[in-house]
């Protein structure tokens, strides 16, 4: 049996009420109760460490217990700086310090989303005088560090991780028990709907919602494609959209199946075959496959396109998607046990700011259904 932890917000915020104890009452806490919001529930969480460092200013650390998930974040400290301030302003103002990444496409703003902001602002409100302010500054020392082995870069947050999520639980993911609940949800929209639309996180169900597409018919897969295709083509599922992150989606098109990051990789490896394959030289080959990302290898193609007038980006995309196609029939195929036709598969991808990079013949075909 799996068990489901907490996501970094709610160790932020759990920070950041110790802290605010010191401060009222000149006591250290080895816990505190957080109201997680969504869902409606309180959880217990443990202080590591508090400190006063002025009368007007105090520190708190807990650690990141993610349940039983692979999280990189484990056991990673989370800091949280709370100080009285006098003025003007909102009662309580959240800031990011060191380890918490910077928004590229949002002027450099820290990258705490909605559920963070919500949570530590309705849990430090509560215990607040309707005259005090107070300035709360999160810091994950180690943030910087671990942000270089995610996909952060891919979606314009840089030097740091964030502090994202919808929910004050951590799914297991990549656990046998969340595959049952994923297949659930199938089971439920196959009996409903012949075409469906498989996202693999929060990006691609929000772009595909954007798009048109009824929310009704996506399915949320995760890392568990290969399991989810078959399970589609046993209910009897006619025609799958796979809709994803460029530098997600493409390991489908090297065969793999089970795209967490800690079990298969091999995103430069498919890049630059298929460079290879549409003709690309071998200087600008070698470029792309020494890319960090697969984000930086997309502008390094787009940047040959723009300098040499061509059209590199299309073509190898182009091959990518068809690829993608090519081999979740075929691994649709393998495990097929009916008689009729397989499950027909198309696929979109997007880039880091989701704007649709390239859609299959068959992916395009889809679209114009679903949209």
């Amino acid at each position: 049996m799996s068990v489901s932890g907490y996501t970094l917000p709610v160790f932020a915020c759990a920070s950041a009420m110790a802290a605010l104890h010191w401060l009222r009452h000149d006591q250290a806490v080895t816990s505190v109760s957080v109201d997680l919001i969504s869902p409606a529930e309180m959880a217990e969480i443990p202080i590591e460490q508090v400190a006063g460092l002025s009368d007007h200013m105090a520190l708190a650390i807990t650690r990141s217990e993610p349940g039983d998930n692979l999280d990189l974040t484990r056991n990673t400290p989370i800091w949280a700086l709370v100080q009285w301030r006098v003025g003007d302003g909102e009662p309580v103002i959240i800031q990011g310090g060191e380890g918490i990444g910077k928004q590229l496409n949002a002027d450099y703003q820290p990258a705490i989303y909605a559920y963070a902001h919500r949570l530590l602002q309705e849990n430090l409100l509560r215990m607040l005088a309707a005259d005090e302010k107070i300035t709360v500054n999160i810091i994950l020392p180690f943030g910087r560090s671990l942000a270089v082995r995610t996909s952060n870069p891919a979606f314009g947050v840089v030097e740091g991780l964030s502090l994202l999520g919808t929910t004050g639980i951590s799914q297991p993911l990549s656990t046998p028990e969340q595959l049952t609940a994923f297949r659930s949800e199938l089971e439920h929209k196959a009996s409903r709907f012949e075409n469906l639309v498989f996202c693999i996180g929060e990006n691609g169900l929000d772009l595909a919602r954007q798009l048109g597409i009824n929310p009704e018919q996506m399915v949320k897969t995760a890392n568990w494609l290969g399991p989810m295709l078959v399970a589609a083509d046993v209910l009897g599922v006619k025609e799958i959209l796979l809709f994803g992150y460029h530098g997600k989606l493409m390991k489908l098109a090297g065969g793999i199946f089970h795209t967490h990051h800690q079990l298969a990789d091999g995103r430069r490896e498919i890049l630059a075959a298929h460079c290879a394959l549409v003709g690309l030289n071998s200087h600008d080959i070698q470029s792309v496959f020494e890319s960090p990302t697969a984000e930086a290898a997309l502008k390094y193609l787009r940047t040959l396109d723009t300098v040499t007038g061509s059209d590199w980006v299309n073509q190898v995309y182009t091959a990518i998607a068809q690829a993608i196609d090519t081999r979740s029939q075929a691994y649709i195929q393998s495990h097929s046990t009916r008689g009729a036709a397989p499950t027909l598969c198309g696929s979109v991808l997007f880039d880091r700011d989701r704007q649709i990079l390239i859609k299959s013949k068959i992916g395009c075909m889809l679209m114009e259904k679903l949209c």
